[in-house]
């Protein structure tokens, strides 16, 4: 993406300039950093022809609330400027030029929407507790400890997911103990008690850093990243470990570990946490002469299908497990999450990626851990219902997401929304599951408001 950029002022070529009037952008791709200079005021859609549904650009979008169809295919790129479309977003779907009675329906969904939006923004307080008084707990994915108060503010009930790599890549060498703790301090100060989640260090693949050089990997996705790099070199790991156990103190911490593959790698990384811990605790009783309590958590990741196969093993040593859906999805079908043609079809939805979330959710239930989904699938319309129904305890999304998933768990029921699991479980496809919730659905005697297309 900086490199593109870079090309672009080398070559005197100018940027597009965007029209002055509301619009929808249709492009072949786009990075992040032009999604996020995108004004939201003007930009009412994006359509792509390549990318996926869980791309960061894809993303990024959504985050700021800009409907998007990704991976449109090539045939998008052939509508003409001034153009009518309308862009749906949950299904992904886009009708050019469409008729008035279809603009018409159009405009009264978005006014459903909108009034949706509007009564789960007035209950984003209220915890998420189903028709029959089950409750999932919903909390904020952050890319940045400064979001936190936003997220509070939007009814999250703590962080499932901080992504501590954003301190790293903030700086030009690894940040030291004081700069992590303060910048941990921040979240927790925000959060005034409510538990944070932060992933360790989450880097290599697709997020290098430029004081940590690697050698170059063919296949990046499949190398060196997430906890393998950070057991390399542990002492990276053992201060960020002390710095969220410094800042966080007696209030609640759960440390999570990125692409743990098996229970080896489990005990390595937890042996660091005992050791600091022990440490800190040894000095904070020699200082003030009593133990300090702390609330602290050790969990990990299920990204990796092998990781969610040998969950009976890994869940006696946890208190946790996060299913992060966008890369576990990716590694269950074979599909590059960035892949320009293929990563359309990386869909969360589909039955084996809801296997390995079955699976995961049965190993940690029996041994008294719970379980969270921070990918993307847990906003997504379709998928929450399943997600309940599958047993998960916690979700875990976008701050702006967080009032309408919260507004979606009060309407389902836990009979329901177990329904909504085995039939999906049943399907052969993601498509087909997709078909089968809709049919479902209408099938309700009293069927959920819908969140509908947006022009």
């Amino acid at each position: 993406d900086v490199g593109r950029r870079v090309l672009g002022v080398l070559t005197d070529t100018p940027l597009p300039s965007a029209p002055e009037t509301p619009h929808v952008l249709v492009t072949e791709d786009i990075g992040p950093s032009d999604v996020a200079r995108l004004d939201t005021s003007r930009v009412r859609g994006l359509v792509t022809a390549l990318g996926g549904a869980t791309s960061h650009s894809a993303i990024l979008a959504r985050s700021l609330g800009i409907p998007a169809v990704v991976g449109a295919g090539p045939s998008v790129l052939a509508i003409a400027d001034g153009s009518e479309l309308i862009v749906d977003g949950e299904r992904g779907r886009v009708s050019v030029m469409p008729s008035a009675s279809r603009r018409a329906r159009a405009e009264e969904a978005i006014a459903g929407h909108e009034q949706r939006q509007a009564a789960a923004w007035e209950t984003r307080m209220a915890p998420a507790i189903t028709r029959d008084g089950h409750q999932v707990e919903v909390v904020a994915n952050l890319g940045n400890t400064a979001h936190a108060g936003d997220a509070v503010e939007r009814g999250a009930e703590g962080v499932g997911l901080l992504r501590t790599e954003f301190v790293f890549m903030a700086h030009p060498q690894a940040p030291d103990l004081a700069t992590q703790t303060a910048q941990y301090g921040e979240a927790l100060d925000a959060l005034d008690g409510r538990p944070l989640v932060a992933r360790t260090l989450d880097v290599g693949g697709d997020k290098p850093l430029p004081y940590w050089p690697l050698p170059r990997e063919d296949n990046p996705f499949l190398g060196l990243r997430g906890i393998r790099l950070a057991l390399t070199r542990p002492e990276v790991l053992e201060t960020q470990v002390r710095a969220l156990l410094m800042a966080a103190g007696s209030r609640p911490i759960r440390l999570m570990f990125p692409m743990v593959k098996d229970l080896a790698e489990l005990r390595a990384a937890r042996a660091i946490v005992e050791r600091v811990r022990s440490e800190l605790d040894a000095a904070h009783e020699a200082e003030h002469g009593q133990p300090l309590m702390r609330d602290v958590q050790v969990g990990v990741m299920i990204e990796i299908p092998s990781a969610a196969l040998t969950a009976a093993s890994i869940a006696p040593e946890v208190d946790f497990f996060s299913v992060g859906t966008n890369d576990l999805t990716q590694y269950t079908l074979a599909i590059d999450r960035g892949h320009a043609t293929l990563s359309a079809q990386a869909d969360g939805l589909h039955p084996a990626v809801l296997r390995l979330i079955e699976m995961t959710v049965a190993a940690a239930h029996a041994h008294g851990a719970w379980v969270g989904v921070c990918g993307e699938l847990a906003s997504d319309d379709q998928a929450v219902g399943v997600l309940v129904g599958l047993g998960v305890d916690e979700l875990s999304v976008s701050s702006r997401q967080i009032p309408l998933v919260k507004a979606r768990v009060r309407e389902l029921d836990l009979t329901m929304a177990r329904e909504q699991a085995r039939v999906a479980l049943a399907q052969p496809t993601s498509e087909d599951v997709r078909s089968a919730l809709d049919s479902l659905i209408e099938q309700n005697a009293q069927p959920h408001p819908r969140q509908e297309e947006q022009v």
